[in-house]
């Protein structure tokens, strides 16, 4: 089944214009999730609005928004004020410059979008693609849609133009707060993790061999429960001892990745 379209757009670089569509890279499959019910007969409940000050609760037509300026006090904004403040949708994605792919940090990606070309746009697409692939870059612009406006960045994949969604940089915190105490790395432990990983590479990405297992469990489990069953958990009598030692957890993680040696043949019996 072809994919799609959830919106229109028009790559605007130079004089040059591409007109687009948007397309979802991905079927996102969340966690199996649960509906809060009354204990006593079963039905769903209703979320409600409940005033901090006074516990009333307050239905959505007397509800208004409001920005939190200070310590418990807010501006209020009317519908009005709010609409005037959004970000007027273009649907023009306005390259400003391109970059080397290699040099965009993986950590501002926030969404992936394919985007395919438009009526008209044949010719353009393709050549925008097959430019970004020759020399390595990858385009550089803004996007406004839903009253924001977003970084975004063009890439090459397969001959298909991929719209990654960008964090800016003040969203993006920086590796320095994550707390990692001092210390040197021993030659030894450094050794045996190289070989831990050589011995457990693959040269190829193939994603189809990994599957949401704990998803696949827990809708099993639920089913059972629809046709009667009770929901039990698994208990492990035992278990492996937990080995304190780095050298001798990468010895032992090296020994049990390693793969097995195929046999050698034996050799024929010559027939005088």
């Amino acid at each position: 089944m072809p994919a799609r379209s959830i919106a229109t757009a028009t790559i605007s670089f130079g004089l040059v214009s591409v007109p687009v569509n948007i397309y979802s890279s991905a079927e996102s499959k969340t966690s199996v999730s649960f509906n809060m019910l009354h204990k006593k007969c079963g039905s769903r409940l209703k979320q409600q609005y409940i005033c901090t000050k006074d516990g009333e609760t307050v239905s959505r037509d007397d509800t208004v928004k409001g920005y939190e300026f200070a310590k418990d006090q807010y501006v209020i904004l009317s519908a009005e004020e709010l609409k005037a403040l959004e970000e007027k949708a273009t649907s023009v994605i306005d390259v400003v410059e391109f970059v080397p792919l290699a040099e965009v940090d993986r950590e501002y990606v926030e969404k992936v979008y394919y985007l395919g070309p438009d009526k008209g746009g044949d010719r353009a697409y393709r050549l925008l693609s097959e430019a970004l692939k020759e020399t390595g870059k990858a385009a550089l612009g803004q996007y406004a849609a839903r009253g924001q406006q977003h970084l975004v960045l063009l890439r090459p994949l397969n001959g298909v133009i991929v719209m990654e969604q960008l964090h800016y940089a003040d969203e993006v915190r920086p590796t320095s707060e994550v707390p990692v105490p001092e210390g040197d790395v021993k030659p030894q432990e450094l050794k045996l993790a190289k070989q831990l990983i050589d011995q457990t590479s693959n040269d190829t990405f193939e994603p189809n061999k990994y599957k949401d297992t704990v998803r696949e469990r827990v809708l099993d489990a639920i089913q059972s429960k629809v046709d009667g069953q009770d929901i039990t958990a698994d208990v492990k009598v035992g278990g492996e001892a937990k080995i304190i030692d780095l050298m001798e957890a990468l010895k032992a993680s090296l020994e049990r990745e390693k793969p097995e040696k195929a046999e050698k043949p034996k050799a024929s019996r010559k027939v005088s």
